[in-house]
């Protein structure tokens, strides 16, 4: 794939969060093949580091680092976005990668832990992430905040209310960031633009080797992911600010 110097993302910069896990190590791979520099970030040291190892050598050399950042935090979210705007002198992308999933049989047995667990991983960690990074986005002509929400959000099961309910606050949340953006963007229209990507769920390589009978009928792999997370920055952004594009059929 060569390191992508004259890729679609070519001299973009772009934070990934929730970068170690399988749609992160995805999105990471990809972004780098498109040219950008990708600094990505998770709470688990390991993970990062094997994730940031990957990318960059499967991208024949882009830059792709990693930053143990602590997003439950919103002074470390915030010094996290202004060391990559001082570093690499501007932020084009925030991909939102932070996953989690708690639920249970029936919604009476429906745990508030598994709210509390959910709020945090789901919805805190956009606010903050939406916090730190929307001014340096704005300044980007070619901002992106990108949220992977999940269909549950829009068509909640009984057994999933946590779930489906932080998620409905997350896309909420991003679609409010791209009022900002409209609304700074004028009568010109936005220049940055916040949009929800929305899967049923995710599968990964790894999944498919433990469970190889298994159909994952819906299931978005993290590869087509990262793909349609690329395609993001080939549309205009008054044409992706403030909606959902759909990865898998609508409920």
């Amino acid at each position: 794939m060569g390191n992508g110097t004259n890729g679609p993302l070519s001299g973009a910069v772009i934070a990934v969060a929730g970068a170690g896990g399988p749609a992160g190590r995805a999105a990471l791979l990809r972004l780098a093949e498109a040219g950008a520099t990708v600094v990505g970030a998770d709470n688990d040291p390991q993970r990062l580091s094997e994730a940031v190892d990957a990318a960059r050598y499967a991208s024949g050399g882009a830059t792709v680092t990693g930053d143990t950042v602590d997003l439950l935090d919103l002074q470390s979210t915030r010094e996290w976005a202004a060391h990559i705007e001082k570093d690499f002198g501007r932020v084009d992308g925030l991909v939102h990668l932070v996953g989690g999933w708690r639920g249970s049989e029936t919604f009476t047995k429906t745990s508030l832990d598994d709210w509390d667990f959910l709020e945090l991983l789901l919805v805190k960690t956009v606010q903050h992430t939406s916090l730190a990074f929307h001014e340096a986005l704005q300044r980007s002509e070619r901002g992106r905040y990108v949220l992977i929400s999940a269909a549950g959000a829009s068509k909640p099961t009984a057994g999933n209310a946590a779930y489906s309910a932080a998620k409905a606050a997350a896309e909420a949340w991003t679609l409010a960031l791209a009022d900002y953006f409209r609304k700074a963007g004028g009568a010109e229209g936005p220049t940055s633009a916040a949009t929800i990507l929305v899967v049923k769920a995710l599968v990964h390589d790894a999944m498919r080797a433990e469970r190889p009978n298994a159909k994952f009928a819906g299931f978005t792999d993290v590869k087509d992911l990262a793909e349609a997370v690329v395609d993001v920055w080939s549309k205009p952004a008054a044409e992706v600010n403030g909606n959902r594009l759909w990865l898998t059929e609508k409920p």
